[in-house]
């Protein structure tokens, strides 16, 4: 199992130094753990790293999280995994606690508003820029846009299940996008233990809070998991489904509300998934004020990241196999395909909500409405991005920035 064995303590200090240092989204965490991990520290070898980035690819969920806690697993096992993948989490999660303290106590301040448009506009111009970097590397050919196209259509005019959207588009491509040749290495051996551990970890809460008769925690834990489980394609995607459920259902947070947990999970360390924690935190103070968002921000972390250890310590025995199953990667590029068009669907539920308040899916806004502080906000982020080429981390919190001199100078 073992590449590279390093201290406890050196260990701690290196993931907890990646933990606090990632920001940017997936491909810069995955870089930074490159020079950490394998060009400074040469842990891991340059192809492991490379099949253990395929292997993440294939999972639920974040894959620069997983890939941490692999690596950590590699070398010391599945407490290794346990630590660098926790260190992963911590900062970015502490962080997200903050921010929605903050958002809670000031969020409905004349002022705070100004900032909070100021971030919702820089979201429009991320998920553009989401949009437009997996349209060139994803939608190579007519079975892959049209799936893009049916799953744009199937959740803004027909309002269909995401799971239900990603599982026919799973079908579909591993049937209509199959490769000819199939692998014929065989899987390893199954490590029952901590399969069995980490599941019984997951179903904890459950158990927990029928028994106490917490019904609102016991439903947080049913719906994130079910998130966990469904995150292919990045946090982007998932917003979609959980905007349909925490919005639209259950009524727990407004739309404007999912945009800024968004826009201000932009701007914190660890894996952008963390925004389901600070919509947790809002679900719960809601529904029963402080003491529930706590309980309610923990419970997120918890069904959303034991699952991503799970994963883990269940496939990464089988790296070889997995990653060399054709008719599996076929259906994950069915997968990514109708993912363009999730995310497609949730930056056209952003745009909307922004610029006109709420609009229902598939509804003609009302153009008398036009937020024109938005629409010159929308354009300016779009300049930082396109134009300027700034990282994401800098353009969310200058918008708010603008957002606020904007807001002085009208008073």
């Amino acid at each position: 199992m073992t590449e590279t064995k390093s201290s406890w303590a050196e260990m701690t200090r290196v993931f907890g130094r990646i933990g606090c240092l990632s920001f940017g989204g997936p491909a810069a965490q995955i870089a930074l753990m490159q020079d950490e991990l394998v060009d400074r520290h040469k842990w891991i070898s340059q192809e492991g790293f490379l099949r253990a980035i395929s292997l993440c690819m294939l999972l639920p969920g974040p894959e620069a999280m997983q890939l941490a806690t692999y690596v950590g697993w590699k070398m010391r096992g599945v407490w290794g995994g346990v630590l660098a993948g926790t260190l992963f989490v911590i900062p970015g999660a502490l962080v997200i606690f903050a921010l929605a303290a903050l958002y809670l106590a000031f969020g409905t301040m004349p002022i705070t508003q100004a900032i909070l448009l100021g971030i919702q506009c820089s979201v429009v111009a991320i998920l553009i820029q989401a949009l437009k970097k997996m349209v060139g590397r994803i939608l190579a050919g007519p079975v892959a846009l049209g799936l893009a196209v049916l799953a744009f259509l199937a959740l803004y005019i027909f309002q269909i299940p995401f799971p239900i959207v990603i599982l026919l588009a799973g079908l579909v491509g591993a049937f209509a996008m199959r490769p000819k040749q199939e692998s014929k290495s065989s899987a390893g051996r199954w490590a029952w233990s901590p399969i069995f551990i980490t599941a019984a970890l997951w179903a904890l809460p459950f158990a927990v809070f029928a028994a106490l008769g917490a019904d609102f925690l016991w439903q947080i834990s049913a719906v994130f998991s079910q998130l966990a489980v469904m995150t292919f394609g990045g946090a982007y995607a998932v917003l979609s489904y959980l905007s349909q459920i925490a919005v639209q259902d259950a009524g727990w947070v407004s739309a404007d509300q999912m945009i800024d947990a968004l826009g201000l999970a932009e701007t914190t360390p660890g894996p952008l998934i963390l925004v389901t924690q600070f919509v947790g935190v809002l679900a719960g103070n809601s529904v029963g004020g402080w003491g529930l968002a706590i309980a309610a921000g923990f419970t997120v972390l918890w069904v959303t990241f034991v699952p991503c250890f799970l994963w883990i310590f269940a496939f990464a025995q089988h790296l070889e196999w997995l990653t060399h199953q054709p008719r599996l990667a076929a259906a994950l590029k069915g997968v990514s395909a109708a993912v363009v068009g999730v995310i497609a669907q949730l930056a056209l539920w952003f745009v909307l909500n922004i610029l006109f308040g709420r609009t229902a899916p598939g509804s003609i806004p009302d153009f008398a409405a036009l937020n024109f502080w938005a629409v010159a906000g929308i354009a300016v982020a779009c300049l930082l991005v396109f134009w300027r080429k700034w990282a994401v981390v800098w353009v969310v919190p200058v918008m708010g920035v603008l957002g606020a001199i904007s807001f002085v100078g009208l008073t």
